[in-house]
């Protein structure tokens, strides 16, 4: 298998399948990493930072509006990571704290913005995804997890989870329930909420940058669920107006946000849980941004576990859909500590 750097172009890449069944004889163990590709080539209108950004030109908050225009960009973590380091300089040059608070309280505003879009412009529910498309991207999802490897993703929605949930796959995303005062109950014992831990180590699914659907309580990470009076998403946004947040990684450079995640007990898992893969990685609908670099780093540490002659993470297939990515990712290669490889995006067929 050729290197990313031996094409010029799209239609010279191999194609996924190409890809798996090579894999398949190296027999690997295969991982997904899915971006937020992943959300947009189920529907592109509604899971990009267009989208997005239009959502919030559409607010009442004239400084968001402002900010956006100013900065002159659309993309949400550009605009934080201008904040962050205004609110920096702000500080050097010893200006009014009521000005610093100014900052702060616009960085929220944004933080809590981005959220209410991602909520508003999601699917209502999981059967608003069609069956086929459920079925076909379970079939996508099951090659991984139905040969061992695992599931990475950086998105917030809600899509990957629905998957999995409604085609019975063997995922397991670490949460759990367990008995409250055991042993007291003399009928139906009553359960705690679903908390994460309880089942870590059998763990293959993996949020990165967290999920709606994931939260912190402060002592417990827990995880909303169906019932049979309330969707997820219902469940998700009567929290959400409770001023409950999602844990949710919306910090602008790729230190703010490991700050974030290394603050976070359930995020830092996940990314220690990158960093130790080994065989190889399928990468769908991740560009390896400028804001990304953490992801990158974690994937290089688990190509340098083998060092010794252990086992290690030895190569990346990262898909491509036009000949721009090809380029970036080209110029980008030697930032990496193994080998990189493309396939066609499209090839892929993700949703049909």
């Amino acid at each position: 298998m050729q290197p990313i750097s031996e094409y010029n172009s799209v239609d010279e890449l191999p194609s996924y399948e190409e890809i798996v069944e090579y894999l398949r004889k190296k027999n690997r163990p295969r991982h997904l990493l899915v971006g937020n590709g992943f959300s947009m080539a189920y529907d592109r209108d509604i899971f990009s930072y267009n989208a997005l950004a239009q959502f919030v030109d559409n607010l009442e908050d004239q400084l968001l509006k402002d900010l956006f225009t100013a900065v002159n960009t659309k993309n949400f973590e550009q605009v934080m990571q201008q904040l962050e380091s205004f609110s920096e300089i702000a500080r050097v040059f010893g200006a009014d704290s009521q000005l610093i608070q100014r900052i702060a309280d616009a960085s929220d505003s944004l933080k809590r913005s981005l959220l209410n879009a991602v909520k508003e412009l999601h699917p209502e529910h999981v059967f608003k995804i069609s069956r086929e498309k459920s079925a076909k991207c379970a079939q996508f999802l099951s090659g991984f997890l139905g040969s061992g490897g695992t599931i990475f993703t950086t998105n917030y929605d809600l899509l990957l989870y629905w998957v999995l949930m409604r085609n019975g796959l063997d995922n397991k995303d670490g949460f759990g329930r367990e008995p409250l005062n055991p042993g007291v109950w003399e009928d139906e014992p009553e359960y705690s909420e679903l908390r994460w831990g309880l089942n870590s180590d059998h763990q293959n699914v993996f949020y990165l940058h967290g999920a709606l659907h994931i939260f912190d309580t402060g002592t417990e990470i827990e995880k909303e669920e169906y019932d049979n009076a309330h969707y997820l998403l219902e469940k998700v946004k009567e929290r959400i107006d409770d001023e409950d947040y999602p844990i949710f990684v919306t910090a602008g450079t790729a230190q703010q946000k490991m700050v974030h995640i290394r603050h976070n007990r359930y995020l830092s898992f996940c990314y220690d849980a990158l960093e130790q893969i080994r065989g190889s990685l399928i990468v769908f609908g991740f560009g390896f941004g400028q804001y990304d670099t953490h992801i990158i780093d974690a994937i290089n540490k688990a190509a340098l576990h083998g060092a010794k002659g252990t086992e290690k993470l030895h190569s990346i297939y990262v898909s491509i859909r036009t000949n721009e990515s090809l380029e970036y990712l080209k110029s980008i290669e030697d930032r990496f500590q193994l080998k990189v490889n493309g396939f066609q995006s499209d090839t892929a067929c993700v949703w049909e």
